[in-house]
């Protein structure tokens, strides 16, 4: 997500990746005030319905949702809502809709921004470091990378050379303890959950094998590529093993609280699921984590529930409670939708 302007209450921005968009579908409420310009059917001509020309136009609109949709998977939020600013073709209260998908530029209001919506664009819009390295390499060169949310810091460049078979005495042998030894360093300093290893040919397998640690190994995922250096990792960085390491890394953390709820269920500890139990635990002040997956927040705005839903993180947030939105498309994300989509950690019991 690309952030031109914030006010505090305005947020302008340019949608850029199909990530962008299930943000927005987290964000968007009923009730906020989009603006932004759009394509809109007007009809020219005289008096007579049946004579009129339509013609698409480009303009310049302002909406107050009434109601947002998203189906996961798909690259659009829809917007419907009335005008509240618009053209002589277009008067106030004619209802428009507004696709939110990449490419889209647009500026959001809100009346208020929840915390855990400000903190998801933060994230959305930094250039944070993942836990997450690229190493390309041959037989002459290693380069390794740190991915970051829309590009890649190099972080070091190994020069040497495999030794071949009949080449003795031709070869670098350290070249491979100099690669597995950088990558050890790196896992440490960053704490990597993933390690893309990618080469032409069999190089990457073979440095596989030279791994002994365990641990390290366990974090390795091979791809290929046909070059080394930038132009190499731009390579992996297309390919299907990075988007899914990402996923991952996002995975392990959802699953994580959602497993630490579970826990606190099965010991009747503190720890609260279903909406009636966590709405308890919310309005007693006792809820430290509040974890709701988005498909429950789908079906709120279904329902049209999301004012209430809204107000219930509000009232968490006050009381010093961080909000968490947990994918349903994992598997401790299903768990926490069949029992109910929401859930909360608690600094105590409320049994």
């Amino acid at each position: 997500m690309k952030q031109l302007f914030f006010d505090g209450k305005a947020a302008k921005l340019r949608v850029e990746d199909a990530d962008d968009v299930y943000l927005l579908s987290q964000i968007v409420s009923i009730g906020d005030i989009i603006t932004g310009k759009t394509i809109r059917k007007v009809k020219l001509g005289g008096a007579d319905e049946r004579q009129r020309a339509v013609e698409k136009k480009t303009v310049f609109l302002k909406i107050q949702a009434e109601k947002a949709s998203y189906q996961p998977g798909e690259e659009c939020v829809r917007v419907t809502g009335s005008v509240i600013e618009g053209s002589e073709d277009i008067p106030k209260g004619e209802h428009h809709s507004f696709s939110l998908e990449p490419g889209a530029e647009f500026t959001i209001e809100k009346k208020q921004w929840l915390s855990y919506q400000l903190a998801r664009l933060k994230e959305s819009i930094s250039e944070k470091s993942s836990r997450i390295a690229v190493c390309v390499m041959d037989r002459d060169e290693a380069h390794v990378a740190l991915l970051k949310r829309h590009d890649f810091e190099i972080l070091r460049h190994i020069r040497g050379k495999v030794q071949k078979k009949g080449e003795e005495g031709q070869g670098d042998n350290t070249f491979y303890q100099d690669v597995i030894g950088t990558l050890q360093e790196y896992a440490a300093r960053f704490s990597l959950v993933r390690i893309l290893l990618a080469s032409p040919a069999f190089w990457k397998e073979d440095l596989l094998k030279e791994i002994k640690d365990k641990g390290l190994k366990g974090k390795i995922i091979l791809a290929t590529c046909n070059a080394v250096g930038k132009n190499g990792i731009n390579e992996v960085l297309r390919r299907p093993e990075v988007a899914e390491a990402l996923h991952q890394e996002r995975v392990a953390e959802e699953s994580a609280l959602v497993e630490e709820m579970l826990s606190g269920i099965a010991r009747k500890g503190r720890a609260a699921y279903g909406y009636k139990e966590t709405e308890r635990a919310v309005q007693l002040g006792a809820v430290t984590v509040l974890l709701i997956t988005d498909a429950f927040l789908l079906r709120s705005r279904e329902l049209g529930n999301s004012q209430a839903i809204d107000e219930l993180i509000n009232l968490a947030e006050k009381s010093r409670g961080v909000v968490h939105i947990i994918s349903a498309g994992h598997d401790a994300g299903k768990k926490l939708d069949g029992l109910g989509g929401i859930g909360a950690l608690l600094r105590f019991s409320v049994e």
